[in-house]
Formats: structure tokens, sequence, C-alpha cells
């Protein structure tokens, strides 16, 4: 006998229903992703050593959350796991959940940040200035993908004379912040205007190559300005604390570091026409002067 996609869902689902374990269930875990979406349902995610499982809490279950979820978070969520026949996945469906902890990733995040803070690394005065007419920039940030793509369309739509220096490096896993310190040394070398340095948005563990300490230090020593654009507006790490400027997204620190040719232009145009017409005035002063020191020289 064959069977239609929906009734295996649907037997699937009916089988977690029956399932006295898996009808009120409390799992502990850390939270890896969260989206609090228009609806008001929460999605999110929660994880441990060994893998990951899919949660939501309805809206109308939002007043079983007593705190704001965020990635890093030890939570323990109780509810029901079920499937969602739509897609034919299992997911937990929370009716409670209570914090229980900040999590590895992110205690490991604030213990440095309270160490380099500590150093005086975050400390304003030394922070770098961006130049206000930058005509190079340096991006330290994956070869491919929306990042690169984002910064040159933007930065070409300011200015279109702007030289942009892609240095490629890995911008997550274990080996990413060896890959993004050398990228960066690399175009320190190269007497650049300012460096961008990022990625696009993920999870904690997705961003956390840039929570590195000797990442820190190399933003810290570079001769050249540095901009830090890593994840969404939302997302905070070690790299956009130390770095001479915090940009929310990649695309808006391509805003910040180019200034707009046209109007650039425009003003040069301006003040070139008040500089003529001062000097069309002076000479005509100095020629009625002289005409009228030539008329009295003649009687």
């Amino acid at each position: 006998m064959v069977y239609s996609v929906s009734k295996v869902n649907a037997y699937i689902k009916n089988m977690f229903m029956q399932d006295f374990v898996l009808n009120k269930i409390s799992v502990e875990g850390e939270v890896s992703n969260c989206t609090y979406a228009g609806s008001n349902h929460i999605y999110f995610t929660i994880k441990d050593e060994g893998g990951t499982l899919s949660a939501v809490m309805f809206a109308s279950q939002r007043g079983g959350l007593s705190f704001d979820m965020k990635r890093g978070q030890r939570v323990i969520v109780t509810g029901s796991i079920s499937c969602y026949e739509k897609e034919g996945r299992y997911q937990l469906y929370a009716t409670k959940i209570e914090e229980t902890g900040k999590g590895e990733l992110y205690e490991k995040y604030l213990k440095l940040k309270e160490k380099l803070e500590d150093m005086g690394m975050f400390d304003s005065s030394y922070k770098r200035q961006i130049p206000k007419f930058v005509q190079s920039i340096g991006v330290a940030t994956a070869q491919t993908g929306a990042v690169i793509n984002d910064i040159r369309n933007v930065s070409y739509r300011r200015n279109p004379y702007v030289r942009i220096v892609l240095a490629p490096c890995l911008v997550q896993g274990e080996f990413a912040p060896g890959s993004i310190i050398s990228a960066i040394k690399k175009l320190d070398k190269m007497n650049l205007d300012v460096i961008i340095v990022g990625r696009g948005g993920g999870s904690i563990e997705d961003l956390y190559c840039f929570n590195d300490e000797e990442l820190a230090e190399t933003i810290f020593n570079t001769k050249t300005p540095i901009i830090s654009a890593v994840g969404h507006e939302t997302d905070f790490t070690i790299a956009d604390f130390v770095a001479d400027l915090r940009a929310p997204t990649p695309s808006a620190a391509a805003e910040i570091a180019n200034f707009v040719y046209a109007d650039y232009m425009y003003t040069l145009d301006f003040y070139k026409n008040k500089l003529d017409e001062c000097v069309r005035r002076k000479v005509d002063y100095t020629k009625r002067d002289l005409d009228m020191l030539l008329i009295r020289l003649n009687t």
C-alpha cells in the first residue's frame, strides 16, 4: 500500500500525541538561535554538546516566559514534542521557559570582555578617527557571499572611484580567528584609509570567532582605522568593542566609510564658483582703482 506524504506526517504526529513522555516534557539546553516573529510567536533552537532541537512558543503561551530570550542563555523548556505536519519535522512546543544560566560561550564572552575592558582596550581615547574622504578601503571577510557584494554595491553607489581591496578570510569556525588576523595584518601594510572587518548574521557559535583575544589585540594594534561590522544590529562581539568604530551591519559600514562623491563635487563647484566670483570682483575693483589713478596722473 502506498501512502501520501500528508498521511504519513499525520500518522507520525499521532504517534507523538500518544507518547506520554513527549506530551509533557522539560528539556534543558542552550539557546542557539532565537527569532521574535511579527506574529508574536518565538522560534528558537536549544542545543547541547550532542545535538539541537527546534522549538516554538506561540503568542498564546507567552505568559510562560518572564524574560527576553537571547542566544547563549541556558534554559529549561517545558512543553510537548509533536510533528509539524506541513514540513514533516518534529519540534518542541513550549508552554514555559525558565532561565538556568547564560551558557558556556556567553560566560566566556563576558569574562574576556571584562578582561579587555580592564586593560583599557575599549577606551575611547585609543579610537582613531575614520577619515572624512576615504579613497581606499580594505575588507577582511569571506571571498564570496552577500557581505562583500553589499559593501561593494553601497561603496560604488556613493563613490564610484573608491578603491576596494579584499583580503579573503574565514569568518566562522575553529580556524577563523587566525585567518581574520592574517587578513587584517595584510591590509594594514597597504597604507589604506580604512579597514572593514565583518560578516553576516548568525548564531553565537557562528559569530564566536570574533570573540578572540588575539584578534582583539590585532585590531587594537593596527595603524589603519578599523570598522567592525559583525552580524546584525543586535549582535555584539569583542571585535565591535575594540574596533575604532562599530557599524550595525556590513552595509552600514560601507555607508559610514564612503563619502558621497556627487555631493563632494557639488560642494567643490559651489566654492569654486564663489572663489571665481571673488577673484572677478577683485580684478574689477583693481582695474577701477588703476583707471582712477591714471585719470588723476593725466590731470
